[in-house]
């Protein structure tokens, strides 16, 4: 006989593929260790998977409170934030500026009255400007005014003189209150005219 050769002359691969599922898996051999892993980390995905469930589901539910909140805390500000005319902005700007000179010419004190009327000068020189008067100075711009189109002109020309007149003599210039009261009447006047207030 020629080289006797008793052994096994082929691999039998499903065997052990048998042994390493039944191993994973624990099929045929219900005690095993590993069969308890595996069931341990079974039982362990079903709970992270109803953890993440209950938690996506909390999540969705604050993004749609938090989405509803926005949406009506926007509705509430939009008014707060909406863009105005320039008309709008210019009369809420004059009707602050005026509201702040009627404030410093109800004060007790000179040198508020004094604020007061370099302040209404200063909506005087812008009206003008706006009305297409050009000049260096408002007393320029009154210059070019016709008392046709200009009711108030008098009241424009003698306010415009006490400014001038406190400007140039400063502190030497006495203001009285009925003078002071006067000149802020004679701007409001020009303004009212001008539906600057």
């Amino acid at each position: 006989m020629e080289g006797s050769d008793s052994g096994v002359h082929f691999l039998n691969l499903s065997y052990f593929f048998r042994i390493l599922y039944e191993t994973v898996f624990g099929v045929g051999n219900p005690g095993s260790a590993f069969s308890g892993f595996l069931e341990f980390l079974g039982n362990l995905w079903l709970l992270l998977t109803v953890l993440a469930v209950l938690i996506s589901m909390a999540a969705i539910g604050v993004l749609v409170y938090s989405t509803t909140r926005l949406f009506q805390v926007r509705q509430e500000d939009a008014p707060l934030y909406a863009t105005i005319s320039q008309y709008e902005e210019h009369e809420r700007l004059e009707s602050s500026r005026w509201a702040y000179i009627k404030e410093l010419i109800s004060g007790t004190n000179e040198a508020s009255w004094r604020q007061a009327i370099i302040e209404a000068d200063i909506i005087l020189d812008e009206l003008l400007t706006r009305l297409g008067y050009v000049g260096d100075s408002v007393g320029e711009k009154l210059r070019q005014v016709s008392p046709a189109q200009f009711q108030t002109l008098n009241n424009a020309w003698e306010a415009h003189r006490v400014r001038n007149q406190i400007a140039h003599e400063g502190s030497s210039f006495e203001l009285t209150d009925r003078l002071a009261y006067r000149t802020i009447a004679n701007y409001e006047a020009v303004f009212r005219e001008h539906e600057e207030l």
